[in-house]
């Protein structure tokens, strides 16, 4: 068996690191390309590797002279690269897809040894590499029969969105016998180029090939093994934490990120907290039959979306303010407050960090689990010289939660006390008390010294849309804050998700049951695990306390490492205590957790 590589292509796409190299010469963590797909070709001791090359073609033979690689290596120029596609390349290697077996890649891909393997140790002759369809996958798609037979190629041109559950994603890594080769592939390559150019795509010879009644090419599906293709610097960007050989240099890129894990394939994220089981179906559907005038068209400005959400909470428009998400409410929230505010340890750290450290008053709970009431602050801050503090209720990381009518007397005592209060209800809808929502027009009227955050994204499970509101008594701080955020701080789909809201607060309503009782089936089932301790939790996460004997980094890393799944550690936040945070997820996504962490912990 052999290798053909094509790599002619000139990666205009990756910009200035093309500029003077080819595209296989760029660097993954120091690493080119080229350099590590002809090393794991090189451990499996095939005959030869043919190379087209084009683009920048010496300099990229010079520099594989310099790999030390022993298998044999023939090169084969592509001399007009850049008015060709690598079709025309690929027909330039037609006699030696003649001559055997042939292990057939795209010099672009970066993918772990596993992957060759599975093509390698599959006994079928002929097959071509795919993988389930993700969103961040582009280029061409096939259709499969449950035999693995290719049904039909899908290329850029013809692919259907409502159809992607159905495809799997070429990863341009084929097997051809040289039977296939001699038989079928290159007599319609050549039938192909001739009737259509050289301006094409080989995976099209395929697509034709497939139509006939015995093609003999079957699909190989991977399962679960990495790969990833650089066709631009985000793609490089994901493709160096994905592969980087340092695990605990891969957490650190990760969790860097803060979110758009859904380009990494087949990440879990149990980390960033949201609602699994809303939007509705229903609802989706309305906004996806608006989307091409919430794409095309301008928002509302700051007026009109403060109604919406007056509308939506049922409050009056002066005492409302509508943020990019409630992190843009909070930095401007916090640059408003004067004099000492007091916190509550641990919490979420976007509103003491948006603050001086030496104007903060930290309370940290001196129960088991970090537990506080409202009696606790009131005894604690009673003789704290501050005039601000924040509450986050449930609170995060601990779930701890406040019932509403203590939180009414914390309320009162702070206004006896001159304190403003801030209260981030952003969790408070999971509670198992209904109509706790201190969004009332009549307490925002009698309490302006209170301040009440809801995060729109975690509540209702839309962090892509970019929601959170500010509801006050005191209009005269909500007014400078709606001059101080920008006037079209939403968009479209923001505004249009507040528009139409109020029609979906049933399918609200059941899916909050929801979440509560996977929430309690996931605390059970994690309470069995050994070594875990569950602190009980009213929000849509749960923190654990880990056996001092487990160290949460390295939990933390080989969940990541070996089953793909990213969690919260919280040594950082709990003084080096050996907490975790965990986000309730869906059951299918829960029970994949639980199952990991039995395996961790055994």
């Amino acid at each position: 068996m052999q290798a053909i590589i094509l790599a002619a292509g000139m990666g205009k796409r990756l910009k200035e690191l093309t500029q003077n190299n080819t595209k296989c010469m760029v660097k993954v963590n120091g690493v080119t390309l080229i350099d590590r797909m002809l090393h794991q070709i090189e451990k499996h001791h095939l005959s030869r590797i043919v190379i087209v090359v084009g683009y920048e073609a010496q300099k990229l033979i010079d520099y594989i002279k310099t790999l030390g690689i022993q298998t044999e290596i023939v090169y084969i120029e592509n001399p007009v690269y850049d008015k060709t596609n690598n079709i025309f390349s690929l027909a330039l290697a037609k006699d030696w897809l003649c001559k055997e077996d042939t292990l057939l890649f795209e010099s672009d891909l970066i993918f772990e040894d596993a992957v060759i393997e599975a093509l390698l140790n599959d006994p079928r002759e002929t097959l071509a590499l795919v993988d389930k369809y993700e969103s961040w996958m582009d280029g061409t798609c096939v259709k499969l029969g449950a035999d693995d037979s290719i049904e039909s190629f899908v290329p850029g041109k013809h692919f259907k969105f409502n159809e992607i559950k159905d495809y799997y994603k070429t990863v341009n890594i084929y097997k051809f016998s040289k039977h296939f080769s001699k038989a079928y592939y290159v007599p319609f390559l050549e039938a192909y180029q001739s009737a259509l150019g050289q301006n094409e795509y080989y995976e099209q010879v395929l697509r034709v090939i497939t139509m006939l009644d015995d093609s003999e090419i079957k699909a190989k599906r991977l399962d679960g093994q990495k790969w990833y293709e650089i066709d631009d610097i985000q793609d490089l960007d994901i493709a160096e934490s994905i592969f980087i050989p340092d695990d605990d240099e891969r957490v650190r890129l990760l969790q860097g990120r803060y979110g758009g894990y859904w380009r990494y394939p087949k990440l879990l994220d149990f980390c960033y907290l949201v609602n699994p089981y809303f939007p509705s179906e229903r609802m989706k559907d309305e906004i996806r039959a608006n989307f091409d005038t919430l794409l095309t068209e301008y928002p509302s400005g700051m007026r009109v979306n403060s109604l919406l959400a007056a509308k939506n909470f049922s409050v009056r428009q002066e005492n409302i303010l509508v943020g990019n998400g409630a992190a843009e409410l909070i930095k401007s929230l916090m640059s408003n407050l004067n004099g000492k505010v007091g916190f509550i340890r641990p919490t979420f750290d976007e509103y003491p960090n948006r603050y001086s450290r030496n104007n903060s008053v930290d309370y940290v709970p001196e129960k088991q689990d970090y537990a506080y009431t409202a009696d606790d602050l009131i005894s604690y801050f009673e003789h704290q010289d501050i005039q601000n503090m924040i509450l986050i209720n449930p609170d995060n990381p601990t779930g701890n939660y406040i019932p509403k009518a203590d939180l009414l007397r914390l309320i009162s005592w702070s206004r006896d006390k001159g304190i403003r209060l801030v209260i981030d209800e952003s969790f408070a809808d999971f509670a198992d008390e209904p109509d706790n929502s201190l969004i009332n027009q009549a307490i925002l009227t009698e309490n302006p010294h209170l301040y009440v955050m809801k995060s729109i994204s975690k509540s209702y499970g839309v962090p892509g849309l970019r929601l959170g509101v500010l509801a006050s008594g005191d209009c005269e701080t909500i007014a400078k804050m709606k001059k101080d955020v920008a006037i079209w701080n939403i968009n479209s789909f923001g505004e249009f998700y507040m528009q139409i809201s109020e029609k979906y607060k049933k399918d609200y309503a059941t899916a909050l049951v929801k979440i509560r009782t996977e929430r309690d089936r996931f605390q059970r089932e994690l309470a069995m695990i050994n070594g875990i301790k569950v602190i009980p939790s009213q929000a849509n996460f749960v923190m654990v306390e880990i056996h001092n004997s487990i160290s949460p980094k390295d939990l933390l890393k080989r969940l990541l490492i070996k089953h793909n799944l990213l969690i919260k550690e919280l040594t950082t936040k709990t003084n080096g205590h050996n907490y975790l945070r965990l986000a309730v997820r869906n059951s299918e996504d829960n029970d994949t957790l639980i199952s990991a962490l039995r395996e961790e912990l055994k």
